[in-house]
């Protein structure tokens, strides 16, 4: 193999990074993830992932890990309602769609972070992960790269795989492209279901989407019932700071969400008014869909840090895993003659397919935040009967 003998470092243990590392390792390579939090209980993270058939699963699928996942996952948490801003529900797939269907097109099971991550924790041999590691700078060395992190300490590796999300630090050793901004924020709250009784009643452990008059209310259920939540709009770049909000201050927020959602029914107020603070802004962002670099045969992208995209196709985590999946097969293909030969076809397939499924999630983010969005959406999950049934 071309990786035989050979040191591979793998920077951020998201679940791109850990796949990729399960992987490698059911090939025999000598492989290390570089994770900058303190361990793996260092912080709760974001809302739950829903797996796509011919991607996240498939990585899974092959990383010997599906039966697992089957014990994991949490049945029905992708059940959907649509509504409009008065609360009113105009699609339901509650009473139509399976709690469980694998192998099913458009079967998308739905996953929290956490346990996701202890699932790919538990299948790596020990010590594969090195807590406590934030990258601060690589230097050249040998025919690899001697890394840096914050806590002081170095490693080498003649491989570099940056999985470190959108502001990637690895990103700029290799290319000079940079996220662009898509004119869409999204404000991230988390709220316990006690104390959002009528959103509670009504999502019943799915999830919710609300459009009205170019704004968007998200709302999924978390495996700890918690409900999290996003105010989604357009604003611009820099409206974390012009508009003044204290993200720590519930009741500043919830002032300004009944301004701006002013003709939102009072229902949606409840996320808010007891919502666990802070609040965090999330500008959303998306790589250039043409973009393309000089491939190195001692690093290269996967993940959010190659191909950042908006979240309005669900196919971020899912093109990260699918990476990790081509990624190791290209490695561990014996007919390439050379490291930067197989890295190159891996990059050359992954910006195609990951520039198609970006531009399919701003054409979403576009058909979101419009005033026709409620038609919208509702056009296409009535077209697409499958996602219903």
């Amino acid at each position: 193999m071309l990786i035989d003998n050979k040191s591979i470092a793998i920077v951020g243990g998201g679940p791109a990074g850990l796949t990729l590392a399960r992987l490698l390792q059911l090939k025999n390579a000598h492989v290390k993830v570089y994770e900058r939090d303190i361990n793996q209980y260092a912080r709760v993270q974001g809302s739950p992932l829903d797996m796509h058939e011919d991607s996240g699963l498939e990585a899974i699928r092959q990383a010997e890990l599906l039966e697992e996942f089957k014990k994991t996952f949490r049945p029905g948490a992708d059940k959907m309602l649509i509504m409009n801003e008065q609360a009113e529900v105009f699609f339901s797939d509650h009473d139509v769609k399976p709690e469980e269907d694998f192998g099913a097109e458009h079967f998308r099971p739905e996953i929290d972070r956490g346990p996701l991550r202890n699932m790919l924790l538990k299948s790596l041999q020990p010590e594969t992960v090195v807590w406590d590691s934030h990258f601060m700078s690589m230097e050249p060395q040998n025919e690899g790269w001697l890394l840096h992190f914050k806590n002081g300490t170095t490693a080498y590796a003649d491989l570099v795989i940056a999985s470190d999300g959108a502001h990637s630090k690895i990103r700029p050793y290799l290319t000079d492209n940079a996220p662009v901004y898509s004119g869409i924020l999204m404000l991230e709250g988390n709220v316990s279901k006690e104390n959002a009784p009528h959103i509670d009643a009504l999502i019943k452990n799915g999830k919710i989407m609300a459009f009205g008059n170019s704004q968007n209310i998200l709302v999924g259920q978390k495996g700890n019932g918690d409900l999290g939540f996003y105010a989604s709009f357009r604003a611009d770049e820099n409206w974390t700071i012009s508009s003044g909000l204290d993200f720590s201050d519930t009741q500043q927020v919830l002032k300004w969400f009944k301004k701006e959602y002013s003709e939102w029914n009072e229902i949606w107020s409840e996320l808010f008014e007891h919502a666990i603070s802070p609040f965090i802004p999330r500008p959303i962002y998306y790589m250039p869909l043409d973009q393309t670099w000089e491939t190195k045969s001692n690093i290269t992208l996967m993940g959010d840090a190659a191909h950042v995209m908006p979240p309005f196709a669900g196919e971020g985590a899912n093109m990260a895993m699918l990476d990790a999946l081509e990624l190791s097969k290209y490695l561990t293909d014996n007919s390439y003659n050379t490291l930067q030969e197989a890295i190159a076809t891996y990059e050359i397939n992954m910006r195609e397919r990951s520039s198609t499924a970006t531009r399919e999630s701003l054409e979403n983010g576009e058909r979101m935040h419009c005033e026709k969005a409620l038609n919208n959406m509702l056009d296409f999950f009535n077209g697409h009967p499958a996602l219903s049934s």
